[in-house]
């Protein structure tokens, strides 16, 4: 019977060694650790550290109304035609650039009236500005040739 009092006796040592180490382990163990990935404000911190430097897009312009009257050919180059054709965005020829017009020139106003109204390659009718008469696209036109000239 002694034998069997001390093989009782270990068992339930064991256990109890056993259910402290648990007790102490388990709480280290069961800790939730959040990566910047999971946490929601290092969400947004991660989406502003991958945020590309700058944009570029194409809009459609359009011309303010100026109580009616006909604009002259100076602001509608600057209001619309100047956002490509000063920096040569989406191919436009540059207005500085007298070589990108020589074939343009040659072609004659009317074919040049024509295709800004009807627009060409990347260049929208009009420019963009629906709004815009034929007559101010045509003062338009006459600036930029007497600019290219």
């Amino acid at each position: 019977m002694a034998e069997q009092h001390s093989s009782k006796s270990i068992m339930w040592a064991i256990i109890i060694v056993a259910a402290v180490l648990i007790a102490i382990l388990f709480p280290l163990t069961n800790k939730s650790f959040e990566s910047a990935a999971n946490n929601n404000a290092g969400a947004d911190e991660a989406e502003l550290r991958i945020q590309p430097v700058a944009r570029f897009q194409l809009a459609k312009v359009e011309v303010a109304e100026a109580g009616g009257a006909p604009k002259d050919g100076p602001t509608v180059y600057n209001s619309v035609c100047g956002a490509c054709h000063n920096t040569g965005a989406a191919g436009a020829p540059k207005i500085d650039a007298k070589g990108d017009w020589t074939a343009r020139l040659g072609a004659g106003n009317a074919a040049l009236y024509a295709a800004v109204i009807n627009g060409k390659g990347a260049m929208p009718p009009k420019g963009g500005a629906a709004k815009l008469s034929e007559d101010e696209v045509k003062g338009a036109v006459d600036y930029i040739l007497s600019k290219v000239k």
